[in-house]
């Protein structure tokens, strides 16, 4: 190659110092040789295992269901595009630390993705204090020292407004998930956006929070129903919350896609086989994954974390619970 033994292995063990032109010639010669670098002697010379850590945290309220499997699938491809291996264990919900600790401890993992990120989040400031890399899935306020990969759900919320609103909607609220996680803030500041965009004013009682599943959802829009000029269209944060206008309705001689409308953000399966289905946002988890391994190898590298922050779109699903407007049945919608 024409390069010295030294930087022929910073190009294989994947420093930053080390152009990307050497870096895969490197890599094109090792193939080309079937070379393949002993993980055990790596992990002495470099203290590191070459593997990405995940911990998932039971009794959520869907224990990262219905994507688990297509993340975890894009996070194990993304770790194997660079010749590393995936960690993953498992925690009750909040008492996930002394996992850290442990896999830290054992040298399973060299850095770890976190998912699911919490306004105020224990495994962020542990690992800060650890000097650990870590690349959140989400974003934190408190942004000093954080890498993240996420969705552009700002932009969801906001489209979602202002489709509603575009079919003569006026009346549209939001129903929202936990407040202890990132994206409700964010979910919520974009809807408001779509709404000053589109003249609207957010009426009293038409934001709720706290609507995790079905049940929960059912109970929130069965409450605005109910209320002083109830809403004729609804945004909001989880799927799984929104599949509960469905009943809600019902119950009260209306139906989804024709009196009420709903626009989701998950893409979720269900939503699909729901009667109208679903109108909601998907994302590509499998994807994210992908990028997540991807900016964790960069991070334990040693790139800054302010140089490894993503954002990528949601793909809105128009399907039939967004409806064509405000009927007779809930009369005509204003602001």
């Amino acid at each position: 190659m024409g390069v010295s033994k030294g930087t022929v292995s910073r190009a294989l063990n994947g420093y930053p110092d080390i152009a990307e032109a050497t870096r895969l010639r490197a890599m094109r010669t090792a193939e080309r040789l079937g070379y393949r670098p002993l993980g055990s002697a790596q992990a002495i010379r470099t203290g590191r295992c070459r593997a990405l850590g995940l911990v998932i945290e039971t009794g959520t309220h869907d224990a990262y269901r219905p994507f688990l499997a297509e993340f975890l699938a894009g996070l194990s491809d993304g770790a194997a595009a660079e010749g590393w291996t995936l960690t993953v264990a498992s925690a009750p919900e909040g008492d996930a630390v002394a996992t850290y600790e442990r896999l830290l401890s054992d040298r399973k993992a060299d850095g770890f993705v976190l998912p699911r990120t919490r306004v105020t989040d224990p495994r962020v400031a542990t690992l800060r204090a650890a000097d650990v890399p870590f690349v959140l899935f989400g974003r934190h306020g408190d942004p000093d020292g954080c890498a993240w990969f996420d969705i552009d759900m700002e932009a969801a919320m906001r489209g979602s407004v202002l489709r509603l609103a575009a079919r003569g909607h006026g009346r549209i609220a939001f129903v929202g998930g936990s407040r202890a996680h990132t994206y409700e803030a964010l979910r919520e500041a974009g809807y408001r956006a779509g709404m000053a965009e589109a003249g609207l004013a957010v009426a009293e009682g038409h934001v709720h929070h706290g609507a995790i599943d079905r049940e929960s959802g059912e109970a929130a829009f069965a409450k605005m129903l109910d209320g002083p000029s109830p809403p004729t269209a609804f945004v909001c944060a989880i799927d799984a919350a929104a599949l509960g206008l469905w009943r809600a309705a019902a119950d009260r001689g209306l139906v989804v896609g024709r009196d009420l409308a709903v626009i989701g953000y998950d893409g979720a399966p269900d939503g699909a086989r729901a009667e109208p289905p679903l109108a909601t946002w998907a994302v590509d988890y499998a994807a994210a994954g992908r990028r997540l391994a991807a900016l964790l190898i960069r991070r334990v590298r040693g790139e800054a974390p302010e140089a490894l922050r993503e954002i990528a779109p949601a793909t809105f699903l128009d399907r039939g619970s967004a409806g064509s407007g405000p009927t007779e049945s809930t009369g005509r919608s204003d602001s």
